[in-house]
């Protein structure tokens, strides 16, 4: 079965980082864009950050630009998100997700345009 593992989440102060990692299974990653979102309490889930199969295209939230670094390894089945200068307001659980390669940002940046999704992982940053 398709599994994406999130690691790497935790307790920071703000300005601090984080790297942040998912492992997919079952899956043939290398044809799958990956992605990253987030959810806060009470809140919808976060476009965050996106990736394409062999890392062409990046895309990003503007408010994390600068900040926070998307990047895939194929070989290791793994998606990394680097986030530096945390602040409070980027405290939710962060959650990694699959979607098949399509053409277009569009694909990349919806949630409901993903086919799997990890479980999450908490990254809380304290003021």
């Amino acid at each position: 079965q398709v599994q994406l593992a999130e690691s790497g989440g935790g307790s920071v102060q703000a300005g601090g980082s984080l790297r942040l990692s998912c492992r997919a299974s079952g899956l043939p990653f290398s044809t799958y864009g990956m992605g990253w979102f987030r959810q806060a309490p009470g809140k919808g889930r976060e476009f965050v950050a996106a990736i394409t199969w062999n890392s062409g295209n990046t895309y990003y939230a503007d408010a994390k630009k600068g900040r926070f670094t998307i990047s895939r390894d194929n070989a290791k089945n793994t998606v990394y998100l680097q986030m530096n200068s945390l602040k409070p307001e980027d405290t939710a659980v962060y959650y990694c997700a699959a979607v098949k390669t399509r053409s277009g940002s569009y694909y990349y940046t919806r949630v409901e345009m993903y086919d799997y999704w990890g479980q999450g992982t908490q990254v809380t940053v304290s003021s």
